[in-house]
């Protein structure tokens, strides 16, 4: 996809990409990937033929798009060095963050990832650690947290507009069940025992809930449960 995606963007500049560790890591690719995209004009040669111009040339363009992008060092998951000798987990890190900026509607697959094993040298030989690694957005994650966030806000930083909130999901509950003759005045007594959610998942899924499938009017908590 990010080989396709960079071919098709360089396809005028006739740059044709075949490995990304082989192609990207003397930042030629990606002097005109961020000039088409980004419009961004850098000071440096459009060619560097030694490791120490490709050094400075990358050190150019990656502080470029921090700031483009504007991410702390910390929050960076590549290097000039890791790019430099063609490190594809950095490079991968790097593209993708490219193509979730300037080209927000690529399809992108989530929760891409790879497993890692770091070696380390130590008095006693080897050591190895494994973790997983995702590429791309771990999307039920990303869900999640989205949703906790959003309420978490609102009870944390905003509850004077929590009655509002209430009001709009009020007006929408009986929109709904109000064609079965029902009416809900205050949603934390009357969705305590479920029938009222129950109701309202048949009417806005459409279809029909056998009546002996729950209690209408459960009188105990098991019979809420």
């Amino acid at each position: 996809l990010l080989i396709d995606w960079i071919n098709a963007t360089l396809k005028e500049e006739h740059i044709v990409v075949k490995s990304l560790e082989e192609d990207l890591y003397d930042g030629l690719v990606l002097h005109h990937l961020l000039e088409k995209l980004g419009s961004l004009k850098l000071d440096v040669d459009k060619i560097a033929l030694t490791e120490k111009k490709q050094r400075q040339k990358l050190s150019v363009i990656l502080e470029a798009l921090a700031k483009c992008l504007q991410l702390e060092e910390s929050q960076l998951r590549w290097s000039v060095e890791s790019i430099l000798t063609k490190d594809l987990l950095s490079t991968l890190h790097l593209l993708v963050a490219i193509a979730k900026h300037f080209t927000p509607n690529l399809a992108m697959p989530p929760n891409v990832q790879v497993e890692t094993i770091t070696i380390q040298h130590t008095s006693r030989g080897l050591k190895t650690a494994n973790a997983v690694e995702y590429i791309t957005e771990n999307k039920e994650n990303l869900e999640a947290q989205s949703k906790d966030d959003a309420f978490d806000e609102l009870f944390s930083r905003a509850p004077d507009k929590l009655d509002a909130v209430k009001k709009v999901f009020l007006q929408f509950v009986n929109e709904h069940i109000g064609k079965l003759g029902l009416n809900v005045q205050d949603i934390e007594s009357q969705f305590a025992d479920g029938v009222i959610l129950l109701l309202l998942i048949g009417q806005l899924e459409g279809y029909f809930l056998n009546l002996r499938n729950f209690f209408l009017t459960p009188a105990s908590t098991t019979e809420m449960v």
